[in-house]
Formats: C-alpha cells, structure tokens, sequence
C-alpha cells in the first residue's frame, strides 16, 4: 500500500516525462508505465483505464486496462453496475474530475452490495477523470483506488489529477499511433494507403486523411465515427484482411484493439490462393515444371495457370510480377 503523504515531484518534470515514454514504449507497457508516473504526485493503489459507451443500466466497457488489479473485479462489477450512482455522476459529461470515499457515498441500506464491492477490492477512496461526448454517449476514463478508507482524497489532488488526465489521454492517443506507425514502417511504399485504431466495438480512435479518403469511397454514406458494419463484422470474424469493391483492409488485434491498413485494390487482389502460391512461386524463380512438382500438379496445368496470372497482372516479365505481388502485400 502506497504512502499518501508522499511529497509530489515537479508536474512539468512528470509531463515531459510521460510523452517521452509515449513515443518509446511499446504499447504493452506504456499505461502501467503512465500510471506509475502518475503515483509520483498523486499515490494511489490500483487502477483501471478504459473507453466505455455510457447506457441506462451503467457503463458498457469497450476497452480496459487494470493496474493492479485481478480481471475478477471486472466480472464482480458487471452485475453491480446499475448500483454504481458515483460513475453516473461523472460519465455523460465532458472533463470532468471527482473523488469520492465509498463509505459515506454508499451509506444507504440499499447500496450495501455496491459498498461491499468497493471494500473487497480495495476502493475505499476514488478519484475519476473522464471525458465524455454527450452526442455519441463514448467516454475515455482513468480511476484511481486508495484501499485505505482513511486515505482521503483532497481538492489539492483533485485538482491534480484534472491537470493531468487530459495529457495522460493524449499521451495514449499518441502511443496507439506511434505503434501504428512501426506497423506501417514496412509499407509506407505503398500509395495510396491509410491507417487507423479501432477497438473491437467498431468505435474509431484514430484515422489518418488516406483511411478516410478510401473509406468514404467505398461507403459513400460513410463519415464515422465507428467502423463501416460489414467491415467490422468482417475484421471480427477472424479474417486477416478484408476485400471490397475498391479498398482492401488489413488487421491486427493487439492489446484489444484492431490496428488496421487500408490501401486501394490492385490488380493482384484478383488472384486466387492457388494463384497467389504460384506467383510466390514464381517470384522465387521456380520453373512451371519445379512448380508442378511441388504443388502435385501436371506441367502443363500450370503452364496455363501462370499465363492467367501474368494476364490478371498485365505483366510481361518476372520482375514485373514481382512489383506487381509487392503492390499487394
């Protein structure tokens, strides 16, 4: 358990500090690294981070990160959530800070499961940040758990921790982008292409001008801010890579969200997958005959399957397939 007398160190000091560890962390250790900043000036046990859509029945959580704490609480939480009168005080409004000792908030007779909870795992004293967008009902949290319920929280941290939440969101933001852009690095040749962050409820986090632009064209209707349906719902089912008419999206699902690539359809995107295995072949240098033998096919078959290859691609040669193959990759 952390001492809440703890002297707090320079603010400015930490800020710089945590957008550094923005742009070199790998997304896997840049939240735990953030909050344990953040105990510098202002101590706390355990946390939980997150993006959540607000309902009538309590949040409905779409991505979270716990510090400290067991994925029971989330489980423990779920049927409780409707009891949870001090989230509905914050969620629904844009910047909002507040602290509360679960005591005295849920003194009543009725909220004696909800108080129960908190004092099982340890959240005698809370501080939240969030901002909300009212229209869209979306909000982006950070709570803090002191476990002592002597440990009160003061106006002096309050206010603390409304300075310094808004750059800890950012600080996010610009991680979830610098790792897009390591996966990117290999394919920034590409053009045109774009990128963006989603998580698994389609909602967007990030989107650059090109996934926009190729996104638009191919949902005429399409303006976000969540992900177009059949996309999502394609992405979700477990495919690596989506096809449409005109655009081709590539994922990766790491740390609960989908980091997606999207570029133009090229004309590689018309071969089959036994197509794709020759030309790979091909690009090796494989003879149709040493070709043929390794697929088990007869010579003559792949014969015709590389002259349909090369006419899809509109090449002449294997160093045009090559750029060709490339363009699709």
């Amino acid at each position: 358990m952390y001492d809440y007398r703890t002297q707090p160190t320079d603010l400015n000091t930490l800020l710089l500090r945590l957008y550094r560890l923005s742009q070199e962390l790998p997304i896997q250790l840049f939240q735990d690294a953030a909050l344990s900043q953040i105990k510098q000036v202002l101590p706390f046990d355990s946390s939980m981070w997150g993006t959540a859509t607000t309902t009538s029945v309590g949040i409905d959580i779409h991505t979270v990160h716990l510090h400290e704490k067991a994925p029971e609480m989330l489980q423990a939480y779920e049927p409780l959530k409707h009891l949870d009168s001090a989230a509905a005080t914050v969620f629904g409004k844009p910047h909002v800070t507040r602290t509360f000792h679960a005591e005295s908030w849920f003194s009543a007779p009725e909220t004696r499961e909800m108080r129960e909870f908190l004092r099982r795992f340890g959240h005698e004293n809370v501080f939240i940040a969030a901002d909300s967008n009212p229209h869209t009902r979306f909000v982006h949290w950070i709570s803090l758990y002191r476990a002592d319920k002597d440990a009160h929280c003061t106006e002096d941290e309050r206010q603390r921790l409304g300075q310094l939440a808004p750059h800890v969101m950012q600080a996010l933001a610009l991680n979830r982008v610098m790792h897009l852009d390591h996966l990117d690095a290999a394919d920034k040749a590409l053009s045109p292409y774009g990128a963006a962050i989603a998580d698994a409820r389609g909602v967007l986090y990030h989107s650059d001008p090109q996934f926009q632009q190729l996104a638009q064209t191919e949902w005429n209707a399409w303006r976000g801010p969540h992900l177009p349906a059949d996309l999502l719902a394609a992405l979700l089912s477990g495919v690596g890579r989506f096809v449409g008419r005109g655009i081709v999206v590539r994922q990766y699902m790491e740390h609960g969200l989908l980091f997606l690539k999207a570029r133009a359809r090229c004309l590689a995107d018309q071969l089959t997958e036994r197509e794709w295995t020759i030309a790979r072949l091909i690009a090796k240098g494989e003879s149709h005959k040493e070709i043929a033998r390794a697929l088990g096919r007869s010579p003559a078959t792949v014969r015709n399957q590389i002259q349909s290859i090369y006419d899809k691609l509109q090449v002449s040669s294997i160093a045009l397939l090559i750029e060709a193959l490339r363009r699709a990759e």
